[in-house]
């Protein structure tokens, strides 16, 4: 089995005060959380992935329009037509978003449940997939006690946008502790909200992604997801895959 971590996409997020500036490439960059959606998407069919999970943040906020919507839904029809499933959580900035929920999305995406944690089990795979997005912008609740406990015989997956303890820079949501992510027994715990790449803890994994994107001068160094590969219920191999443009 082989997946793709994805988050903080971002996607149409403007480089705010670029337009001040005499000669700067406004156009280049507002197309770039586009381009890094393309990359991720033609890295996964490259790499034949089973799926991709996408811990939040996949918009930033109200749309101008509603090409932001469909060009998300071009994306994942691409998937779609290579046989590859999609999860998703909301984040605090798709909980931001109005149009959002008027989106109809292909049928190989699920977004799953801001309400309570909901599960997707793929008993082809062998894998279990829990998560829960947020339903408004700030979430301040610890949503991994919620968190069902790994189903046995299966490679469990945690899908979370959150602060986790506190990162600097980073608003203090759905906080919690590493002690309460590894409580659950998840094989892997897929975390969003944070937009530098962090192994936070190995076996069981607890991994931040970080973004595909930098969204300003701020975010510096390689953007992009993690591309990992179970075997026989065992984590085999991770990498980081660079994104951004």
């Amino acid at each position: 089995m082989k997946f793709i971590h994805a988050t903080d996409i971002h996607l149409d997020s403007p480089l705010v005060g670029l337009e001040r500036y005499d000669g700067a490439p406004i156009d280049e960059v507002w197309g770039a959380t586009r381009r890094a959606l393309q990359n991720l998407v033609e890295l996964a069919v490259h790499e034949k992935v089973d799926f991709v999970l996408i811990a939040g943040d996949l918009y930033d906020g109200d749309w101008k329009d509603y090409n932001t919507g469909l060009f998300f839904v071009s994306q994942m029809t691409k998937l779609r037509d290579s046989g590859i499933k999609v999860i998703i959580v909301t984040g605090n900035h798709d909980a931001a978003s109005q149009i959002t929920k008027n989106l109809r999305i292909p049928d190989n995406c699920r977004m799953l449940s801001v309400h309570k944690p909901e599960s997707v089990v793929f008993e082809s795979l062998g894998v279990a997939i829990h998560g829960q997005g947020f339903s408004t912008r700030a979430v301040t609740d610890n949503l991994v006690a919620h968190y069902p406990k790994a189903r046995t015989g299966l490679f469990n997956i945690g899908l979370l946008h959150t602060s986790l303890n506190g990162r600097e820079g980073h608003e203090p949501y759905a906080p919690c502790t590493l002690d309460e992510l590894l409580s659950r027994g998840y094989g892997y715990w897929a975390l969003g909200h944070v937009h530098k790449s962090e192994i936070v803890h190995q076996e069981p994994w607890v991994v931040f992604s970080g973004n595909s994107q930098g969204r300003n001068v701020r975010e510096t160094g390689e953007k992009g997801c993690m591309l990992v590969s179970v075997s026989d219920g065992i984590l085999t191999d991770i990498k980081f895959m660079s994104l951004e443009v």
